[in-house]
Formats: C-alpha cells, sequence, structure tokens
C-alpha cells in the first residue's frame, strides 16, 4: 500500500496537446460530440463508445459502472440493459443521471446530465435482432445484479435457454431493452498545460444550447 501510496503522489503529467474555444465549438453540443467522437474513432482509441454513467438509488447512494453507447441523436444517447439490475432500479426510483466519456489519449472527456427514460419497444426489439446470438442467450440466462450460487449456476442458466431457443428466433426478453439519457447539459473538457484546462458547458434553455467557459 505504501508503494502505491508514492507512486499516486509522485505521478505527473502535462497536458499539451490542443485546445478548446468557443470559436472553435460547434454551437450544437451534438454535433461536437459527433466532431469529437469521429476523432476518438480515427485516433483508434479502445472502445471510444464506451461510458461511465452513475445513478441513484432511493437511500441517495449514487452507483456508477461503464456501458456502451448504442446510438446517438439529438434525442439522446441510447444505450442497452437489464431493465431489472441495479442501475434498472436506481432509474425506476431516480431518473436522473450522469455520463462520462473519458479519452485520456486526446486528453478529453465529455460529461453529460440529463433525464432517463425506456426508449420503445420496436427500438429494443430491432437491436435485439442484430445482437449476437450468444449476446441474445446471455440476456436470458443472467438475471442481471441478482445474487447467484456460483459460476455453474449461470453456464447451467445459459445452456437451458440455448436448449429452449433450439433451431429458433431468439425474442427479446421483456426484462431488457434500452434507455435514452436526455441531456440538459453537456461539458467538454480538453487538458491543457499547467493544469489550466478549457471547460466549455452547454446548458439547454427554450430548446437553445448556451455556451459558457468555466474555470478548470
Amino acid at each position: 500500500m505504501e508503494d502505491l501510496q508514492n507512486y499516486l503522489n509522485s505521478i505527473r503529467r502535462d497536458f499539451a496537446d490542443k485546445s478548446l474555444t468557443e470559436s472553435s465549438a460547434n454551437k450544437n453540443p451534438f454535433l461536437q460530440f459527433e466532431t469529437w467522437f469521429e476523432e476518438a474513432v480515427n485516433s483508434q482509441i479502445l472502445d471510444p463508445y464506451a461510458m461511465s454513467i452513475s445513478t441513484v438509488d432511493e437511500t441517495g447512494q449514487p452507483s456508477t459502472r461503464i456501458v456502451y453507447l448504442r446510438f446517438i441523436s439529438e434525442e439522446g444517447l441510447v444505450f442497452y440493459t437489464n431493465y431489472t439490475s441495479h442501475k434498472g432500479n436506481d432509474i425506476s426510483t431516480n431518473n436522473k443521471i450522469a455520463v462520462n466519456f473519458f479519452w485520456g489519449e486526446l486528453e478529453r472527456q465529455i460529461r453529460v446530465e440529463g433525464v432517463v427514460t425506456k426508449v420503445n419497444e420496436e427500438m429494443s426489439d430491432a437491436y435485439f435482432e442484430k445482437r449476437p446470438r450468444e449476446s441474445q442467450l446471455g440476456a436470458w440466462a443472467s438475471d442481471q445484479s441478482t445474487e447467484i450460487k456460483n459460476r455453474e449456476e449461470l453456464e447451467e442458466r445459459l445452456n437451458y435457454f440455448a436448449d429452449k431457443f433450439k433451431d429458433q428466433v431468439i425474442p427479446r426478453p421483456p426484462h431488457w431493452g434500452g434507455y435514452i439519457v436526455v441531456p440538459h447539459k453537456f461539458e467538454y473538457w480538453q487538458g491543457r498545460p499547467s493544469r489550466l484546462h478549457d471547460r466549455l458547458i452547454y446548458t439547454k434553455k427554450n430548446n437553445d444550447w448556451k455556451i459558457t467557459r468555466v474555470a478548470p
């Protein structure tokens, strides 16, 4: 533990790659996301669509995990999961959510705050149909976030559903589907020298987006 603490206290790295200015940023935060995401893909960052999402339970306890962004439009950001999972239960109690993308290779992060609701069943069905068969079976086999005795129990459930749906089209489980994050705030963060980072905030008012700069 002491070696780890010494490392954490001694590691330092400056930021010096690019800048983010009000004149260079797109006035639309979704179009700005498109630009940065394309640059992340072109930089061959591993899983640029990975995003951390934070939810809050009925006691006020926040919880964070990584999910994959699977669709984006100016309506919001879509991910898929088990509706009865920890995150699903949190969302049913409190629909406020925070999202973060971090692309360290580009010294960038994007923070999003908003509310989250289920997408319609047609959208969930269409996405589920495109998933690999193994992933479809996994959605049936795993009661996500519930306690299980051992790994064998999970594998037995997978085998059960593999037999049940053998030579059949696998339907989407009723407990599995998509959520859409509807943002009311974006923050675009660009690392800069001397920790004087660029931070541009987009806030939505009357269907218009206002850009402000905040201190790092």
